[in-house]
């Protein structure tokens, strides 16, 4: 039976759009230009659940962790003037690593739009370079079909962030309201249409002929949900896998066939076997620079064939020999069974030989005067089984999560990649828990980035989210003294940060809080916190001085890796690292 229309105002129009687009959380923070969307919730509490955030940034993380968990699109709301702009970093960091996100502000309105009305901002105007599209509504009757349009864009092609900018009296304006369920034609919109044959058999040539191919694993992998066409691509021709950051979990991290994530902080033996390929299979990446390193020497030998869905990311930073602009797993599907069975052993033991060579070292048998940021990461791993979501910050931690927790199942890790954002992983968390509800949630967070957005403990404890917080304090901003330790002669222009105490803060939040720095002392504080329902806190103090390797400096040659030092210098200071340097 067709739906008969009915009046509603806008604001209610809001809400029934995002219920018929299958939305049932939101987070937000409401204000004067968005009150009367807000207003309306009240008849759609029992179909929609409001997490109220303590920041709007914060909205847009929650939102965006919450998209990458679910793979559905994430939802945020805030007001006009300092509630939109505060949205910005976090639609920058969704559209930077492709996570598709609805976010609508208020406005003021349209009357005055343009008039610098109290709390105006041209946020469309200031959002154009960080989202996928942004939308401004000055017409009651185009909310329903703008809205519809925004997911349509958010969630289709390469995913990312849509803003809708509404004004104050078109949410109050009264329209007859039908849901439009006519088909979307975006002019202007493509996307990709089926790739050729021609494209498949030179593909399927190009994989057959290779002695020594690499496949690399990005996060398109996840968000094509391409995950068994990437391993039985590799299986059919034993072709080993390496990982972006945001490609871990994509692929098992225990397949002989994964060799682990490439690029700056990535494996030597990965980034040899960059460097010595003769063909890169690259499936739903970007050749950032944090993987390339100097692109005059990158793969030199190597033949390219890039798969992506983005046709601005192919031929951007590294020329490739074949352009494939499609689905990757619609495309994956098509050349596997093509190819010819291969085994490729000599490719295979000399990535072998490389990786003992260079192998992970066991960094429970690290002795330190101190707890050391990669054995807490191990022990959480081990502590979880490898079976937790983790959401990671950004900084030392974020690298040590990548090296020493092994991912085997896809959507486990969820970190903030292009963009870098400190203070993403909390709000991302509280996000993420919204959809898995029963999976064991732990954030991995240093002292610099908890303390960007650890108003967010509040909303925590107000949703009392099973989420287990790990702050990896250091009492630097790690990674960037890092940086000022090897490149500026040690000079550490504000880089020491003080903290507060967090167990005391857990507490003053309503949340148990635990501080460890002793590596026996890990499993069994885990254990507690895991018996516990709802928010907890742990602090590691560990090492101040400790440092990430592998290491590619910024520019240099992927095979110019500064590589893991003896174990004595590990976790042993400043001192030791400078010589070790000279």
């Amino acid at each position: 039976m067709d739906e008969k229309p009915k009046k509603l105002t806008g604001a209610e129009i809001v809400w029934e759009c995002l219920i018929r687009e299958g939305v049932e959380v939101v987070f937000g923070y409401p204000g004067g230009a968005i009150l009367p969307t807000y207003d309306a919730f009240n008849k759609y509490r029992d179909k929609v659940h409001h997490v109220l955030v303590r920041h709007e940034q914060g909205a847009t993380h929650m939102a965006d962790g919450f998209a990458r968990a679910s793979g559905k699109v994430g939802v945020a709301m805030a007001t006009s003037g300092p509630g939109a702009t505060n949205m910005i970093t976090g639609l920058a960091t969704a559209m930077m690593d492709s996570s598709p996100i609805v976010c609508i502000t208020g406005q003021v309105p349209t009357a005055v739009i343009g008039s610098d009305a109290f709390q105006e901002t041209d946020i469309i105007g200031a959002t154009i370079p960080v989202t996928k599209h942004s939308y401004l509504v000055m017409k009651v009757a185009e909310l329903a079909s703008t809205i519809r349009e925004a997911f349509f864009v958010a969630r289709t092609g390469r995913p990312g962030p849509v803003l809708i900018d509404l004004p104050k009296d078109v949410q109050n304006a009264v329209t007859e309201f039908k849901y439009p369920d006519a088909p979307i034609d975006l002019p202007g919109y493509h996307l990709p249409k089926e790739t050729s044959d021609e494209y498949i058999g030179q593909f399927v040539q190009m994989v057959d002929d290779a002695e020594k191919p690499l496949i690399f694993a990005g996060h398109g992998v996840l968000l094509s949900n391409a995950c068994k066409e990437v391993m039985n691509l590799a299986q059919k021709s034993s072709i080993p896998i390496a990982t972006t950051l945001l490609g871990i979990g994509g692929v098992p991290d225990s397949h002989p066939l994964v060799l682990g994530m490439m690029g700056m902080h990535g494996e030597a033996w990965v980034n040899k076997a960059i460097q010595d390929a003769d063909l890169l299979i690259a499936c739903g990446m970007r050749f950032d620079d944090r993987v390339t390193g100097n692109l005059k020497t990158y793969s030199p030998n190597s033949k390219k064939i890039h798969i992506e869905i983005d046709a601005s990311e192919i031929n951007k930073n590294v020329q490739v020999d074949l352009a494939v602009h499609a689905d990757l797993a619609t495309v994956l599907r098509q050349v596997t069974p093509r190819l010819e069975n291969r085994e490729r052993k000599e490719w295979r033991k000399t990535i072998s030989g490389w990786r003992q060579e260079s192998k992970v070292r066991d960094v429970q048998s690290f002795e330190s005067d101190s707890l050391l940021g990669a054995q807490a990461i191990r022990r959480i791993w081990e502590g979880t089984n490898g079976k937790a979501l983790i959401i990671s910050d950004v900084g030392q931690h974020q690298m040590l999560e990548a090296q020493y927790y092994e991912h085997d199942d896809p959507r486990t890790l969820i970190t903030s990649g292009g963009l870098g954002t400190m203070g993403f992983s909390l709000p991302a968390a509280i996000g993420a828990s919204f959809h898995e509800k029963q999976r064991e949630i732990w954030v991995v967070v240093g002292d610099g980035g908890i303390q960007m957005t650890i108003m967010e403990l509040a909303t925590a404890v107000q949703e009392n989210v099973n989420i287990n917080i790990a702050i990896i304090n250091n009492g630097y901003l790690g990674m960037v003294r890092q940086w000022q330790q090897m490149f500026y002669d040690a000079r550490y222009a504000e880089t020491p940060i003080s903290s507060p105490d967090y167990v005391k803060l857990a507490e003053a939040y309503g949340m148990s809080g635990h501080r460890v720095d002793k590596l026996d002392e890990i499993i069994p504080t885990m254990k507690k916190a895991q018996k516990q329902e709802g928010p907890t806190l742990i602090e590691f103090v560990v090492e101040q001085n400790d440092m990430v390797y592998p290491m590619v400096p910024a520019g240099a040659d992927l095979h110019d890796m500064i590589t893991r030092p003896d174990p004595s210098f590990m976790g042993n200071g400043e001192k030791k690292e400078k010589e070790r340097i000279k």
